[in-house]
């Protein structure tokens, strides 16, 4: 099983579509743009600093406990099914669920009661994850990391309204602050082994050569790991072979 990681906006969609294709497997997307809490989410953030600002101390978003909860059960129905074939891929992964309520918590839009909840929830859901789904955790953790003007342009470029700063200011200290927890993120995680791709640096959704480069390093490093043979390799890179 292959897992796409990153912050908002990195191309995970884009890079899961890709090699799912390439694979000949499944890819299993983030519920975004069915997700009824997510609009509520983020005008919740905008609402609770409006509040802080006016004096408001312990003003909390009511929706970020509920929008975690929600994507941690959808995680787990998509994990359960995702291993059920060899190299299926995944376009956000439950190892980065925890970081998002963490960040929310500390900016006092979540109360620590309810982080201290979602992390027991979490640590039940992953000792059943073995038996649920056979394994613990992905084969590989395909990590995208982009700097902040690249995150901008995209989530920009993919036009949902309730995600732009332009309408709501106050998302540019929360995407930078974002960055910084993946950061962080990125030096601790051990579940599993992991590879980063420097999604600023590689466009693989608008340049061939760009894609061709990331597509083959993650070829490469399934192929040191026994995942995928000689001639499964040779395939694929054919495929992606730039003229």
């Amino acid at each position: 099983m292959l897992v796409l990681a990153g912050p908002i906006g990195a191309g995970k969609t884009q890079l899961t579509h890709l090699l799912s294709q390439q694979l000949g497997t499944q890819a299993f997307e983030e519920p975004v743009t069915d997700n009824p809490v997510l609009p509520l989410f983020y005008k919740g953030n905008e609402e609770a600093e409006m509040r802080r600002q006016a004096g408001e101390k312990d003003a909390t978003n009511h929706y970020a406990f509920l929008l975690q909860i929600y994507f941690l059960n959808q995680r787990f129905a998509m994990i359960k099914k995702a291993m059920q074939d060899d190299n299926n891929v995944l376009d956000r992964s439950i190892y980065e669920d925890q970081l998002f309520m963490k960040m929310n918590t500390d900016m006092g839009n979540a109360k620590p009661e309810e982080y201290e909840i979602y992390k027991h929830l979490l640590n039940n859901m992953m000792e059943e994850l073995p038996y649920a789904a056979h394994k613990k955790s992905p084969d590989l953790m395909i990590y995208l990391k982009v700097d902040y003007p690249t995150m901008i342009s995209r989530i920009a470029h993919r036009g949902r309204a309730y995600e732009q700063v332009d309408s709501d200011p106050t998302l540019e200290e929360y995407y930078k602050r974002l960055l910084r927890y993946y950061e962080d993120w990125e030096r601790r995680y051990d579940a599993s082994p992991m590879i980063t791709i420097d999604g600023t640096k590689y466009d693989f959704v608008n340049s061939d050569s760009d894609r061709e480069h990331v597509l083959n390093t993650i070829y490469g490093t399934l192929h040191d790991m026994g995942n995928i043979d000689n001639d499964e390799l040779k395939r694929l890179m054919m495929l992606n072979q730039v003229d």
